[in-house]
């Protein structure tokens, strides 16, 4: 079912919910899970990559997904992980509204530095899962970073990024002061569980941005360094998904909560 949800600061928000009902292999427990799925930069929830990974994920758990701020048929324009922290918190409170006892949010690339943050500054989650995020900002290391800092930082980077990949970006630039970064946000987080998957073959942020995350969060946290493994959706596959959405079955269930509070 498809909503336009609408944040506390006046955005229009595309989202789809993907109830568990009706799946016979939904896991005992599953249908008081939701998953809520945070698509990198450029992405959206209604290209066919994105949504077959979305499918999978509902073999799991109820899923909410939905477009980013200047993203695919969402209003509002990108600003690259500042204010998307009010996307990802309309999302999560939908999930709360359609009776969701559990809400874990799991974010790629752009979208996980945004469930990092906001897991640390709105809260309201079960588990924090972000697979291949960044740990810091203004990273230019790489080929790939440097091209999306052309067309972020440019007006014709702009032009190209709107007609072609249909994604609006805020021609205000980085705000001041800089917004919370990725990994102090992951210092902020504890004591809901945090993971961190990142790839050592990660063509935008190369391993040690995952280790800085990890390193920066606190228990209870676990870090994935998968061999192999490129950048985010696209080279997530069913297994990965498969792995995700039973660590976040286990990492949100009550008695890890009760366990963390009675220590």
């Amino acid at each position: 079912m498809t909503v336009m949800l609408v944040t506390q600061d006046g955005v229009p928000i595309d989202a789809v919910h993907l109830p568990p009902e009706g799946r016979p292999d939904a896991p005992p427990g599953g249908r008081d899970l939701a998953l809520v799925i945070a698509h990198g930069f450029t992405m959206s929830w209604q290209r066919p990559m994105i949504w077959k990974l979305v499918q999978r994920f509902n073999q799991h758990a109820g899923v909410v997904t939905f477009d980013f701020r200047g993203h695919g048929r969402s209003g509002g324009l990108s600003t690259l992980g500042d204010k998307e922290i009010d996307d990802v918190d309309v999302a999560v409170r939908y999930a709360r509204e359609l009776g969701y006892q559990r809400v874990v949010t799991v974010g790629f690339s752009m979208g996980g530095s945004v469930v990092l943050r906001h897991g640390a500054l709105r809260g309201g989650v079960d588990a924090v899962i972000s697979v291949s995020g960044p740990g810091r900002w203004f990273y230019r290391g790489t080929l790939a970073m440097r091209r999306v800092h052309l067309a972020a930082e440019h007006r014709l980077g702009r032009a190209f990024t709107k007609r072609v990949l249909n994604t609006r970006i805020s021609p205000d630039g980085w705000p001041t002061p800089d917004p919370l970064p990725p990994a102090e946000a992951a210092s902020r987080i504890s004591p809901v569980p945090v993971l961190i998957v990142h790839g050592d073959q990660d063509i935008y942020f190369p391993p040690d941005h995952g280790q800085q995350l990890y390193d920066a969060a606190r228990e209870p946290k676990e870090l994935w360094m998968l061999p192999g493994f490129g950048h985010a959706e696209r080279h997530t596959d069913d297994a990965l998904i498969d792995r995700i959405s039973a660590w976040a079955e286990k990492a949100s269930a009550p008695a890890r909560h009760q366990e963390q509070t009675a220590s």
